[in-house]
This record gives structure tokens, sequence and C-alpha cells, in this order.
């Protein structure tokens, strides 16, 4: 074992551990808190591990053919299931588009305090296309030190959150590892499809087989192929450990503060604290629901106008992350199943808009304060088109013909 190899082999499973802390996961995190306490966290866990097994399986892919998923979906099937597996990536990657542009949006509105509108967010947001080609021009190691940065912001900042409500630590252990949820119905059962969803990215395998390919590895070479797709393993355990504490600190904080809360309860915090924002929770009985954008203002609300602008770093650090990986993604499955040679730039500019555009049509004709039935939906809509990304990989890596001596034999 070398920590210089390590170093070296390290940055495609960070990048790609940016979909596990997109503004989807983000929401589907402090909704399961507050909605079913820390009851689920051993769905986030089961979820976060089946995800590095997956991972797992697109980066020994990628490193064993030199082929990322599309191209190898492009090479063995036939036109017809090639165009259904195509569309259905494209649909999983609109939507979750459509959650990181509005994510960013939800925190560029918060931290100027409303005064940027919802479109004027996703229209700066759209302008970070501009950024990712910037940092891509100037090499991979450019763009994976950005994200690093990205991943630390939001460490940081949920990391406050986290400390500052001091979250029941015996309640956290024993929902990661008691597999049983007490008292629940419909809306945690929701939230658990929803986490599967929000976790496992169906265009994220894709993305991470084609990541692979920045490194120089010898095919021929069985050991220098068999050492990359250790140390890429090894580099996507502590990506995703990482990325999964960050979850942890988000479900933790909505769960300890508030599980079983009614709105009437948050109203009269936000009036005592003269909060703008209390006009948003009806002084009734109802269960409060939160969402990224009421979660930031209740726990302003409680914990001070700084726990609200540093929540909002934060999704903006996901936002902003997010929507470049899945910028990145668009552009190798566009590339691989429909075989294009185009520029980078009008790659990315077509990959862009397909996503953006009905983005933006949200933006314009919804509130920013009653987005959370499309966030909930989009997660549910990811973990429908999951067998679509996982039935090529669980098929290509289990194929001699493809793996050679690298072959599952499942």
């Amino acid at each position: 074992f070398s920590f210089r190899k390590l170093w070296a082999f390290t940055g495609p499973g960070f990048l790609m551990s940016i979909a596990y802390l997109d503004p989807g996961n983000i929401e589907s995190d402090l909704q399961s808190g507050a909605v079913a306490g820390f009851k689920l966290l051993w769905v986030l866990l089961l979820a976060t591990i089946i995800g590095l097994l997956l991972q797992r399986l697109a980066a020994r892919l990628g490193v064993v053919t030199g082929l990322h998923l599309a191209e190898v979906c492009h090479r063995q099937y036939q036109k017809f299931p090639r165009i259904i597996l195509w569309l259905m990536v494209e649909l999983a990657i609109i939507g979750s588009d459509m959650q990181e542009v509005i994510g960013s949006a939800i925190a560029i509105n918060l931290l100027s305090m409303g005064k940027i509108p919802l479109w004027g967010g996703v229209l700066i947001t759209i302008a970070d296309t501009f950024i990712f080609l910037f940092l891509d021009k100037y090499g991979l190691r450019k763009l994976e030190a950005f994200f690093g940065f990205l991943i630390t912001i939001m460490a940081l900042t949920f990391g406050y959150e986290y400390i500052t409500v001091k979250p029941n630590q015996e309640k956290l252990l024993q929902g990661l590892f008691v597999p049983y949820c007490r008292d629940c119905g419909t809306p945690q059962l929701e939230q658990a499809v929803g986490i599967v969803g929000a976790v496992i990215m169906p265009h994220n395998m894709y993305l991470h087989s084609a990541l692979v390919k920045s490194r120089q590895v010898n095919r021929a070479d069985k050991r220098e192929v068999r050492e990359a797709n250790k140390y890429f393993f090894i580099e996507s355990c502590i990506a995703l450990f990482v990325s999964f504490i960050i979850n942890i600190f988000v479900v933790t904080v909505f769960a300890e503060a508030f599980f079983n809360k009614t709105n009437a309860d948050v109203n009269q915090v936000c009036v005592n604290s003269s909060s703008p924002h209390s006009s948003l929770f009806p002084n009734n009985n109802e269960t409060l629901e939160v969402d990224i954008y009421k979660g930031g203002v209740v726990l302003g609300c409680y914990f001070g106008p700084a726990a609200l602008y540093i929540w909002a770093i934060g999704i903006l650090a996901a936002g902003q992350s997010s929507t470049m990986t899945g910028t990145y993604s668009g552009q190798f499955v566009m590339e691989g199943f429909l075989n294009l040679r185009w520029s980078r730039f009008a790659r990315v500019l077509l990959t862009r808009s397909i996503a953006v555009t009905p983005t933006l049509f949200v933006a314009i004709f919804q509130d920013v304060e009653h987005l959370t039935g499309m966030n909930d939906f989009l997660n549910v809509l990811m973990s429908l088109q999951l067998p679509f990304a996982l039935i090529p990989v669980l098929t290509f890596t289990s194929l001699p013909s493809i793996m050679h001596d690298f072959a599952n034999g499942l």
C-alpha cells in the first residue's frame, strides 16, 4: 500500500460523491428527520453501502475496459434498447439537475434576504457552466481540487448546525443500527423510498465509469489494473464516508429539533425572534412540513440568523458542485450513447440546456415556498429510474467477454 499512489488515484471518487450531497439529497435528509426522527437512519446507511458497491462496479468497468458505461451500452445493445436506456438516463439527469439548480437558487434567495427571486437564482446558477468550462480547461486535477473545496464547505457548514443543535447520540446510534420503524405510516415509507432515490443516483454509474479513465493505466498488465481497482475502491470508501457523515449531520439536526413539531410551535418561536418569515407557518396544529427553504428559515428562528446564513452557504456549495457534475454526466451519457463527436463547449451547452429549460419554467411559475411536492416527486422518480442503470452495470461487469479475468462471476 502506498499513500503516494492513493493520492494519484484520488479525485474521481470525490467528484462522484458530490451526487450523494446534492440539494435533492439534503432535502430528503431534512424531511426524513422532520417526518420520522432518527428512525430512517438505517435506510440512509444501507443505501450508502449499496451505492458504494455499485460505484465500485462502475469504476471497475471503466478501469478494465477503458470505456465508460454509456460507450459499452452503445457497443453491446441494439438500437431500440439503447435509445430507451439513453432516454431514461436523460430523464434522471433532468430530474436531478432540476433539484440542484432550484437548490442553488433557493440558497441565493436566502442569502440575498429575498431580494433575488427564484428565477434570478436559476439564471445565476446557469452561469456555473462557464465556470466549469474555465476550470476544465486548466486540467482535471484543478477541477477535482475545486470540488474538494466545496465538499469541505459543506462539511463545515452542516457540521456547525450539528454542533449547534446537539442531537441525541443514543437515538442516533439506535436509528443507524436498528432496522425498524415503530409507528411508521405512508409519509415515512415515502421518505424511505425518497432516500434510496436521492442517495443512489442512476446517472452516477455513468459518471464514475468515465471519471476513472482520467488516470493512465496499462490495461495489458493485470497487476496494474488490479492495483488501480484497489486504489479507486479505497478512495470511493473515503469519499462516500465523508458524504455519509454530512448526510447524518442534516438528518439528525432536523430529527432532534423539528420532529413532531407543529406549525403553531414554529410560528410562535419565529414571532418571538422577530423573523420576517413567520407567516410561512400558519398558526395551527398541523405537523410541520419543511423543505430546503423552510428548513433554513426554522433554523434561523430557533438558533439565530447565523444558522440560516450558514445553512444557505452549505446548500449553495451543494448546488453549485452537483450542477457541474450533472453537466459532466450529461456530457458523457450523450457522447457515449449517441456516439457524438462535438466540441466540449457545444456538448456542455446542449446537455445544460436540456436540463435547465424545464427548471427555469418551474422557477418562473412556482413560488419559492411551495416546492416540497416537486422534490418529493423527483426523489421517487430517481428510485424508479434505478433499474435502467443497475441492469447494464450488473450485466456487463459479470461478463468475461467484457471484463476478462475481472468479471464478477455473479
